[in-house]
């Protein structure tokens, strides 16, 4: 399996950050050719958000697609002064493994970390570690992109 890492500082608290990046649909904003709906809601959660979820990133060039179907396995959301910890499956045909993402208050506002553990089937896993650098470099861009929604949206 690949396994991509990246972070990010943001200047926000650290239950905004959490709020933002583990809305599924709002990923659609900063992942390229992607779109992110909610397939199955948590119970009693909202938007998808919480424990149990199914949401699906269909990415699409042209007449090109697959979709990359996970479920929310852990949740413990981040508060002001507490970090928080999501885990999803990949549950799809093309891309197995899991993704982490932690969000932790930090000096200045939250660090947020993504990390994931990606197989993708039927590609020799020679090519692991070019997957790796790649996937980092550009979750690292996704990152940033989620980033600049901060910086131009108001504290409230």
């Amino acid at each position: 399996m690949a396994r991509i890492r990246t972070e990010i500082l943001i200047d926000a608290p650290a239950d905004r950050v959490w709020t933002l990046v583990t809305d599924w649909p709002a990923q659609s904003r900063w992942i390229p050719l992607t779109t992110v709906t909610v397939d199955e809601p948590a119970p009693g959660g909202l938007a998808g958000a919480g424990l149990g979820a199914r949401f699906t990133g269909r990415t699409r060039l042209g007449p090109v697609r697959f979709d990359d179907p996970m479920e929310v396995t852990e949740w413990q959301p981040a508060t002001a002064g507490a970090p928080g910890r999501c885990r999803v499956r990949k549950l799809g045909p093309w891309l197995t493994g899991w993704a982490e993402i932690e969000v932790s208050p930090s000096p200045g506002g939250a660090r947020v970390e993504w990390v994931e553990e990606v197989r993708a089937r039927w590609t020799p896993r020679i090519f692991d570690p070019v997957i790796a650098a790649v996937g980092s470099a550009f979750f690292g861009r996704v990152l940033r992109k989620m980033a600049a929604e901060f910086a131009r949206t108001p504290p409230g």
